[in-house]
């Protein structure tokens, strides 16, 4: 039977402002965000997908909402406020075509949804609530997180988080990890880099950061490596799940196909129960993140369902 609750997500919508070429005067506007590619990868992988952001009265906040739109996301819970301007990264090339992140512009950083702003229904329809740590660095932001992990919890909703570290977002290290763990006691899901657990760890061993990250005791946790394939953590038992080797061309916004893939496995399936339920979850997320990579761009990468049998 079909699962007729949405997978929603919360987040902060960007604008990419990529240049055309190396002299870097004139740009292609791309939507951009880690919440907002996993939003649409899971409504390109035909499941009912809702987003909770704010946008302004601006053009390119109505870019931002008529490309999400485009996507088939639905935007019911999210809010508009005239005055909120979405934040842009300007992307410039060298002379050799490599991509530069030349410049970052947040002209609104305290325009936040609110907790008040949150709608109960759209947890009590929801099958899973995603987040990443892209606002939490925000005192605002990080109250409405909390708040939607509350309700998520009070109407039995799966949690989702994919911890995404940025640590240039952040005041220090401390506050990224403190602000980290303090959620990991409710969430169900948990996907995070090798990198990410060894910063959140700070060992310099994966064996020594999964053992300590045991202790949290949540249910699934994928470990991603790359090309290495990912580590499953289920039940005391790391399952290493290969990924099936493909020629990249970007690797930007494969963690986020590999986070859809997991959320339409589990809203269609359920939390995995079995180490091979478990296997054949991340088999299906690594051949998201794997197809991703053999795409230029984010959001444009998303893979559509259809598209997994290009991979064998």
């Amino acid at each position: 039977m079909i699962n007729p609750k949405h997978i929603l997500t919360y987040g902060d919508a960007f604008v990419d402002y990529i240049a055309l070429d190396t002299k870097n005067d004139s740009f292609n506007r791309h939507l951009g965000g880690a919440t907002v590619n996993v939003a649409a990868g899971v409504s390109r992988l035909g499941l009912p997908s809702k987003f909770i952001t704010i946008t302004g009265d601006d053009d390119t906040s109505a870019f931002v909402r008529g490309e999400l739109e485009k996507e088939g996301v639905d935007l019911s819970y999210s809010i508009i406020v005239p005055e909120k301007r979405v934040s842009g990264v300007y992307v410039h090339f060298t002379p050799e075509y490599d991509r530069i992140f030349a410049n970052y512009e947040n002209e609104t950083p305290d325009l936040q949804v609110a907790a008040h702003d949150l709608k109960g229904e759209a947890f009590k329809n929801a099958s899973i609530f995603h987040m990443c740590t892209g606002t939490m660095f925000h005192p605002e932001a990080l109250k409405t997180t909390v708040e939607a992990v509350r309700l998520a919890k009070e109407q039995g909703v799966l949690c989702s988080f994919d911890v995404n570290i940025r640590p240039l977002r952040w005041e220090s290290e401390e506050q990224c990890r403190d602000t980290v763990f303090k959620f990991l006691a409710n969430v169900d899901i948990l996907k995070l880099t090798t990198d990410e657990l060894i910063f959140l760890m700070e060992t310099d061993s994966v064996k020594e950061g999964i053992k300590q990250l045991s202790k949290f005791n949540i249910p699934l946790v994928l470990l991603t490596d790359g090309e290495n394939g990912t580590h499953a953590l289920f039940e005391g038992e790391d399952f290493h799940v290969p990924v099936i080797p493909v020629q990249p061309v970007d690797t930007t916004g494969a963690g986020d196909a590999f986070v859809a893939g997991t959320l339409r496995y589990i809203h269609l399936n359920g939390m995995p129960k079995t180490r091979a339920e478990v296997i054949d979850c991340t088999l299906f997320a690594n051949k998201l993140g794997a197809l991703c990579t053999t795409k230029p761009g984010a959001l444009t990468a998303m893979p559509k369902l259809g598209e997994l049998e290009e991979l064998s």
